[in-house]
Parts: C-alpha cells; sequence; structure tokens
C-alpha cells in the first residue's frame, strides 16, 4: 500500500474516532476542553500505544502533527451549535452517528496497525500482526471510556473487539497471498459488516451465569 493511501485511511480513521469520542464527551457533560482531549485521545491513542509495542520512537502521533490537528480541529466542529441541534432533534441521531464513526474508525485502524507491523517487522510474524492490528483498532476506545468513566466497549458492547480481531486474522492471512490492497479493503469491509450486522441482530459472545446466594 502506498504511503498516500495509508495517510488517507488513518486521516479518515482519525476524523471517525474523534468523532465518537467528542460525542461521548458532549454526553457526559464535559466542557470543551474536555471533549477536544477526548476525540483527541481516542483518535491518536490506539496507534501511540501501536508503535510502542513495535518500537517506533517517537510515535507517529508526534512525530507529525497534523492526527492531533485533524483530531482537535474534528472534536471542536461536533461542538458547534450545529452539531449539537442535530444531537438534539432525535436520539437515534447521535446512536446511529456513534455506531457509524466507531465501526469506521474500527476497521480502519485494525488494518493500518497490520500494516504497520509488517512494515517494520524483518520477518512475517502473523501472531504479531492480528496482536497489533487489534489493539491498534481498539486502544483508542479503550482510553475513551476509562477517561469518561464508562465501562470499555470491549467488555461489555456487542461483538466490538471480536469485530476487530476477525478482521486483523483475515486480512493478516489474505495479506501475502492477495497482496496489501486487497487484504485491506478486505480487513475494513469485514470489520465494518460485523459491527453493524452485531448492532443490528444484537449479537454478542456468550456470558457466564452470576449465581446469587439466598443467604
Amino acid at each position: 500500500m502506498s504511503a498516500y493511501i495509508s495517510f488517507i485511511l488513518e486521516i479518515i480513521g482519525t476524523v471517525a474516532f474523534s468523532v465518537s469520542g467528542a460525542m461521548t464527551g458532549i454526553r457526559k457533560g464535559m466542557d470543551i476542553l474536555g471533549i477536544s482531549i477526548l476525540g483527541l485521545t481516542t483518535a491518536v491513542g490506539g496507534g501511540v500505544i501501536r508503535d510502542l509495542i513495535l518500537g517506533i520512537t517517537p510515535p507517529k502521533t508526534f512525530q507529525n502533527p497534523i492526527y492531533a490537528i485533524v483530531a482537535i480541529g474534528t472534536a471542536l466542529i461536533v461542538c458547534t451549535p450545529w452539531m449539537q441541534r442535530l444531537f438534539s432533534k432525535r436520539q437515534n441521531y447521535y446512536d446511529l452517528i456513534m455506531l457509524w464513526m466507531d465501526s469506521v474508525g474500527l476497521g480502519i485502524f485494525t488494518v493500518v496497525g497490520i500494516e504497520t507491523a509488517y512494515s517494520v517487522s524483518t520477518d512475517f510474524s502473523l501472531f504479531l500482526m492480528i496482536f497489533v492490528g487489534a489493539v491498534t483498532g481498539v486502544g483508542g476506545g479503550v482510553l475513551r471510556d476509562v477517561m469518561a468513566q464508562d465501562p470499555p466497549y470491549i467488555f461489555v458492547k456487542h461483538f466490538y473487539a471480536s469485530a476487530s480481531l476477525i478482521g486483523a486474522v483475515i486480512c493478516s492471512l489474505m495479506w501475502e497471498p492477495f497482496g496489501q490492497g486487497v487484504s485491506i479493503i478486505a480487513g475494513v469491509v469485514i470489520v465494518l459488516v460485523l459491527r453493524l450486522l452485531a448492532a443490528k441482530f444484537r449479537w454478542s459472545l456468550p456470558k457466564p451465569g452470576v449465581g446469587t446466594s439466598d443467604r
């Protein structure tokens, strides 16, 4: 994948995750600074974790300020009165936008993580690509939820981390046989489709029952 396409994907993912972070901040009643920080953390958090795992120092976020600028700018746009009127009209607007932004960001950052792991590793390591891809995908969302004092999506929401993991596995397995371009498209589509289907049909992983005592 060319550096230009990789950059475009990262910008799209940055915007998507920044929107989800900013919307969470608004729901929590944060001020503009808090909303901006939450949007920034959600957008770049997974990438920072990825780079630290891969030994890329300083992380790309600090090498090129464009990611932080885009994330903060997006968060500030979400704070505008026009956007607030849109969210206040109907609750399902908020839920739908949140679902799409979170799903798009998850899919894009999962495959970007895989591409980064492949580009810096000396030997093809399937486990490394899958692990880094999933961590990149869910990392920003985990930081967002922790900072907003919410239970992280990966522990409670329908098929969130599972979608990233499945997409990472399929993308990584296709990487060498089919090439990077096809693998990346497949990975993003699989994660996005799984997230949307999970939301529609309320898919979730089995949860063990919790016993109660009469005493």
